[in-house]
């Protein structure tokens, strides 16, 4: 009989143990930890959203893996915009990083679904309030358009770079899927 009560209230403690986590688990102060198992077990997107407001994924040029200067290749695509437009998160995700400094200059990074890392360099400036830590949803306003960085002196844009775990991934073919409704082909600038 006491081998049964203490089997009873071991249950009961697990039980109570279960709820309280289940209850932790879904308030407000673990959305990023939630945010970061959900991207985790997400698979690598097929389509990511135009990073910059007012863009269409036709008036991007392909540019990605050509030379930059002698000793590495263009990881990403160039956004070209006015000065001061809206710079937006492609997918939805966790900031890695709010930083200056290198070839990006004012940069954020962005950790998405599969662990790919969404990168936003020569901004003008961030978000008001924008740290690491956050989460952001797809369309949330993470910066402006500038030429900080190695992009001084060149006209306004996003550079827009994503990484998987095999390094730069093209991002051009996900922004065309996306305008397209999933037919990348629909929406390539004419040749």
């Amino acid at each position: 009989m006491r081998a049964l009560l203490r089997l009873l209230a071991w249950l009961l403690v697990l039980a109570a143990v279960a709820v309280v986590a289940d209850w932790a688990w879904r308030q407000p102060f673990m959305a990023r930890p939630r945010t970061l198992w959900e991207l985790s077990r997400m698979p690598p997107p097929d389509a990511v959203a135009m990073p910059v407001a007012g863009v269409r994924a036709r008036q991007v040029a392909d540019t990605f893996g050509t030379p930059r200067g002698r000793d590495r290749t263009h990881q990403g695509v160039d956004i070209f915009a006015t000065r001061g437009t809206d710079v937006v998160s492609a997918t939805r995700g966790v900031v890695s990083s709010v930083r200056e400094g290198g070839l990006g200059g004012r940069q954020v990074w962005v950790l998405g679904p599969a662990g790919q890392r969404h990168y936003y360099a020569h901004l003008d400036d961030w978000a008001p309030g924008l740290a690491a830590g956050d989460v952001v949803e797809e369309g949330r306003v993470l910066g402006s358009v500038g030429d900080t960085g190695n992009a001084r002196g060149t006209p306004p844009h996003l550079h827009y770079g994503i990484y998987g775990d095999d390094g730069a991934i093209d991002p051009l073919p996900l922004l065309r899927a996306a305008a397209s409704g999933g037919d990348a082909a629909s929406d390539a600038p004419a040749r």
